[in-house]
């Protein structure tokens, strides 16, 4: 069965399946991620997401601009507790302290309608080895309890965001399905929690993850067009992987007594580079097809009805950890600077994407390697390896949209990315004198040069007083110089941030409260801080497909 009809009925099916996705999917939400290194204002952002039509918006954090632009938007929020607070959740003091603060004061100062709390986000990943097994529930425990004691319980739910390896099936199918035999009692107690509480399962499913680490995964079978042979699960038939694996869970509730636990699908997306299969082609394909297969409420053989899910995500990430792929900063169905990547219709209004209004860029200029430096100077290596470990080239390498790129192009490439990201100052086009700076646009082909958009700062750094700033100044200038005189300097830049290595010299003095206590008095100073390793999105993901 193809995607197109072949008869004159097939196509008023057609365009009737089409014209119901404005009826079905305006619930349609997004993952907002913040892990870049210039961030679209937030009221910049919540725009977007209105004449969009995006309706719901799932958060990692719960960041205070983010949650203010937020307010009186209509927009259905899921705020995120990261995993490395869960252990500070375990008690019920720093719960209802965090439930106040990032719950109950949104939703009263700037009318947030706040419906979800997400608590952790993958913490069982079988990358990471245990290591929150022990300390999900009790976070999620008195998170509840902390809404219930806040009267909010009714209206905000709890929910644990899970990989889909949390499931698995013996047999291949889904109707094998169960929860990992080594979580299964860790995933039960969260599941009866949710379930007493009337709170949604919520499941993160990549056909992409499947595609990018199984050689013999079948390609069509990610897609929704039909093409794929279908998966024969005792007379149900399975014609592309999200359904397939969707339906695993569900039997894997269904075994262990919670048949009928709601079930949010919380990411589910295609990258655009990053690797051969990360393409705009493919993941205008997955993305639509996606969309057109949930416009008819129908479901999925096993949870007939309309699907509730997320598209992961909303914008590129260009300072994610790309541990698991470089294909991790290409997620967004917008670009870092809020354009549209591909045509993609929601079936919340009439049109394609709407792209972000009111966005600031640089100047349109690029740093480039100089026409008349030398491939074989022994600068180029390091120069490039200092740009790319400080900067995004992820868009390099084979398969990916700068690929075509030839090697004194791959070099300019790299050092325009770290130009850019440090606000095209000066300095940040040197590279031991291999950089110069250029007004014509580099770009070819597929493959873009950046210009990148103003610097956001958040209001917590503006909301400082004069005073409070002047002196913050003088003591922050002191403690900066005096810890230039002990420190190694690595990387320095007078961006409205210092960025630097810290070593061994406040021997008498610990690291958090020297940090605290420069952050306190001068806060246009940060120090640079990697994010913490995520490993293999899905690596471990169930993948269900046919075989040969």
């Amino acid at each position: 069965m193809g995607l197109y009809p072949k008869t004159f009925g097939g196509v008023l099916l057609l365009l009737v399946a089409l014209l119901s996705m404005v009826h079905w999917v305006n619930g349609i939400g997004a993952n907002w991620g913040t892990q870049s290194t210039h961030k679209l204002p937030p009221d910049i952002v919540v725009r977007m997401l209105r004449e969009n039509g995006i309706q719901k918006v799932k958060l990692f954090d719960a960041e205070y601009d983010t949650l203010k632009a937020l307010g009186k938007s209509g927009i259905e929020v899921m705020v995120g507790i990261p995993n490395d607070m869960l252990t500070t959740l375990g008690s019920l003091k720093a719960a209802e302290k965090w439930v106040a603060e990032n719950v109950s004061s949104p939703l009263k100062s700037f009318n947030v309608n706040i419906r979800y709390v997400a608590v952790g986000n993958e913490p069982f990943l079988a990358t990471y080895n245990g290591s929150f097994l022990r300390t999900t529930y009790p976070a999620l425990q008195n998170v509840q309890a902390a809404l219930i004691k806040a009267g909010l319980s009714s209206q905000v739910k709890v929910t644990v965001p899970l990989n889909a390896d949390v499931y698995e099936t013996a047999s291949g199918l889904p109707s094998g399905g169960d929860f990992r035999a080594d979580i299964h009692d860790f995933v039960i107690q969260i599941v009866k929690l949710l379930s007493d509480n009337g709170a949604p399962f919520t499941v993160n499913i990549y056909p992409f993850i499947s595609l990018y680490i199984d050689s013999n995964f079948p390609v069509e079978y990610a897609f929704f067009d039909g093409n794929a042979s279908p998966l024969n699960d005792g007379g149900t038939y399975y014609n592309n992987m999200f359904d397939a694996n969707h339906d695993t869970l569900v039997w894997a509730l269904q075994k262990n007594g919670y048949a009928n636990l709601p079930i949010i699908v919380g990411e589910i997306g295609w990258p655009t580079d990053g690797d051969r299969n990360a393409n705009l082609n493919f993941a205008q394909r997955f993305n639509q097809g996606f969309m057109q297969h949930i416009s008819g409420g129908k479901g999925t053989p096993m949870r007939p009805g309309p699907i509730d899910a997320y598209l992961f995500s909303l914008i590129d990430e260009d300072a994610k950890s790309i541990q698991p792929g470089n294909f991790e900063r290409h997620w967004g169905i917008f670009s870092f600077e809020g354009q549209p990547k591909y045509a993609l219709n929601l079936g919340t209004t009439n049109s394609n994407l709407i792209p972000a209004k009111g966005v600031q860029k640089l100047e349109p200029k690029w740093c480039i390697f100089k026409p008349n430096a030398k491939l074989e100077d022994s600068q180029v290596a390091p120069s490039v390896s200092y740009a790319c470990a400080r900067a995004d080239c992820t868009s390099l390498g084979y398969g990916t949209s700068c690929s075509s790129l030839d090697a004194r192009g791959n070099i300019s490439y790299a050092f325009n990315s770290y130009y850019q990201i440090n606000n095209q100052q000066d300095e940040a086009c040197k590279f031991n004198g291999l950089g110069t700076i250029t007004r014509s646009d580099p770009s070819t082909g597929t493959c873009k040069f950046n210009i990148m958009i103003q610097p956001y700062y958040s209001s917590a750094r503006r909301r400082l007083g004069s005073l409070q700033t002047t002196l913050g100044s003088i003591l922050g200038l002191v403690i900066f110089f005096w810890t230039a005189l002990c420190y190694h300097w690595v990387d320095i830049s007078f961006l409205g941030k210092i960025w630097f290595v810290v070593d061994e010299c406040y021997r008498g003095l610990s690291f958090a409260k020297w940090l605290q206590l420069l952050r306190l008095y001068h806060p246009l100073v940060e120090v640079r801080k990697e994010l913490a390793p995520n490993p293999l999105r899905g690596g471990e993901s169930l993948s269900i497909h046919p075989q040969g």
